[in-house]
This record gives C-alpha cells, sequence and structure tokens, in this order.
C-alpha cells in the first residue's frame, strides 16, 4: 500500500536492511519497556531475540526486499502461526502502539511513516483471532 508516487518498495525507502534492523530493535524495546503493552510481552519468550530476527526477516519480504523469512523458513502464514495466542483489539493496539514508536524513532519521512503504519496495521489487525 503506497499513497505517493514514490514507486521505491518499502525497503528501498526506508533505506534497507540497517534502518529496517533498527526499527525492529525499537519495536521490541518499546514492547520491554511500555507498560500498556505487558500483554502481548507475555506472548513472547524472556529473550526477543528469536522474535526480532523472525520479524525482520518477515519486514524484510514484506516490504519488498530480499525474502529472507520465506527463504529460511517457508511461507509466514502468519494467521496460523499467531493462533495459538489469544489476539484481539487490545493486543493489536499494543502490538500498533510499539510500532508507532518504533517508526517515530527511525523513520523521518513522515509520509513513509504513515504509510507504514496504515499498512503494518492491516496486517495486524488480521491477525486478530478473538471476537470483540
Amino acid at each position: 500500500m503506497q499513497i505517493q508516487s514514490d514507486s521505491r518498495t518499502f525497503y528501498e525507502r526506508i533505506g534497507g536492511e540497517e534502518p529496517l534492523r533498527q526499527l525492529v530493535q525499537r519495536f521490541y524495546r518499546h514492547m520491554d519497556e511500555l507498560t500498556e503493552t505487558v500483554t502481548i510481552r507475555r506472548m513472547h519468550a524472556p529473550d526477543l531475540k528469536s522474535a526480532e530476527d523472525k520479524l525482520f526477516m518477515f519486514l524484510s519480504g514484506w516490504m519488498g526486499g530480499p525474502s529472507l523469512y520465506i527463504e529460511k523458513f517457508g511461507h509466514p502464514r502468519l494467521r496460523m502461526r499467531h493462533m495459538p495466542f489469544k489476539i484481539g483489539e487490545s493486543e493489536r493496539d499494543q502490538w500498533m502502539l510499539c510500532m508507532k514508536h518504533a517508526l517515530a524513532d527511525v523513520v523521518t519521512d513522515k509520509t513513509l511513516s504513515a504509510e507504514l503504519y496504515a499498512a503494518l496495521y492491516s496486517v495486524a489487525d488480521f491477525m486478530r483471532n478473538q471476537p470483540e
């Protein structure tokens, strides 16, 4: 999903591997530090390194960069992989709060940040598996 006329991929627009890695690192740091995200933090292992690596690999391909996740693990099957966890609106919003802060930390282009936020919201909303 791209709002503006820039035809480059999100991966190219964010600046490639290093800024994406920073985004994911900041995302999990916020998850670890924000009291508002305690519910989703509890869904993760005490050490977030594996989750960080997998989100980085997934987002790389999702943003139009190298398909690292698919190369290592095959199709992401996001919804299926998240089914063991109760994900409702609150959990989606906690995830998005971490991403909102991470985007603010890393992405200086406000248009790109808004586009990424909107596209990631769609993904996060798709993960919901609890009736509200």
